[in-house]
Formats: structure tokens, C-alpha cells, sequence
């Protein structure tokens, strides 16, 4: 069985990419940074996993994933090889992403990254409660398709 489940934070912001031709599927590349459980030393130590994600799911992570955000992925390992170009044989292991999910609220997501949540930012956005999920207003329900 080769399944992978991970929960860590985007070392960098996504890689997005696009297949050329008619069928054209979005790719979204990132690192992430999974913390060991056991430190060395009493420091604590992490892994920095490279994973890929393909098609909806990679258009969503162009949209809503940036730096820092905490997520916890489902896949599993993919191993590869490539000559680099000094000829040099190359050997990768990736985390090809099957589903993906926000470990973390919005706003606690702001509070470790040490940032506030500016108008630039939400300008246009519906309001948040304190946990950091959107208000839906009662009104809505008759546009839900699912009531």
C-alpha cells in the first residue's frame, strides 16, 4: 500500500504550471514543511516534502494557498529519475496530492504568520465570525442548491 497522509506549512508559494494542447490541466508544485516528532537534541526538526498536485484541486491551491498555509494532504509517493544537465543522474521522491483540506482558520493563519487582515485583503469578501469561518446571512438559503 503507498498512501501518505502529511500536515505541515508551504515553505515558499505554489509553482503553478499549465499543460500546453487542447486538454489543458493546471499543475501546482510546492514544498512543505512537516515537523519530526522526536527533536534532535532538544531542537525541534522538520522534513521538507516536495509534492505535487494536478487538475481542480491544483487550481484551487493557485487560488487559495500562499506561504505559510497550514495544510494536511492524502497521496501517496511517486519516485522518478531525470539527467540533469551535467549528465548527472538524479533521483526524486514527490508527494503526488490526491485530496487536500485547510489545517487551520484564516485568521489563526494570520495570527502565526504574525500579520493582520488588511482591507487589501478581504476587500470584497464576505465577513468573518471569530473562529475565522464566513457569515452566511439566513437570507441565503433560497439561492442554496442543496436546501
Amino acid at each position: 500500500m503507498n498512501k501518505v497522509l502529511l500536515m505541515g506549512r508551504l515553505t515558499r508559494d505554489p509553482d503553478i504550471r499549465y499543460t500546453q494542447g487542447e486538454n489543458t490541466m493546471c499543475i501546482a508544485r510546492f514544498t512543505m514543511a512537516v515537523d519530526r516528532r522526536w527533536k534532535k537534541d532538544g531542537q525541534p526538526a522538520a522534513d521538507f516534502l516536495g509534492c505535487a498536485v494536478f487538475g481542480k484541486s491544483a487550481e484551487a491551491i493557485e487560488k487559495y494557498v500562499h506561504k505559510g498555509t497550514k495544510l494536511c494532504l492524502d497521496g501517496h509517493l511517486q519516485t522518478g529519475s531525470y539527467t540533469d544537465r551535467d549528465g548527472r543522474k538524479v533521483y526524486t521522491t514527490d508527494v503526488i496530492v490526491d485530496e487536500w483540506e485547510f489545517a487551520e482558520s484564516r485568521k489563526a493563519q494570520e495570527e502565526a504568520a504574525g500579520q493582520t487582515a488588511g482591507k487589501a485583503r478581504t476587500e470584497g469578501k464576505a465577513p468573518e465570525d471569530a473562529d475565522g469561518f464566513m457569515n452566511i446571512p439566513d437570507s441565503i438559503d433560497e439561492e442554496l442548491p442543496f436546501n
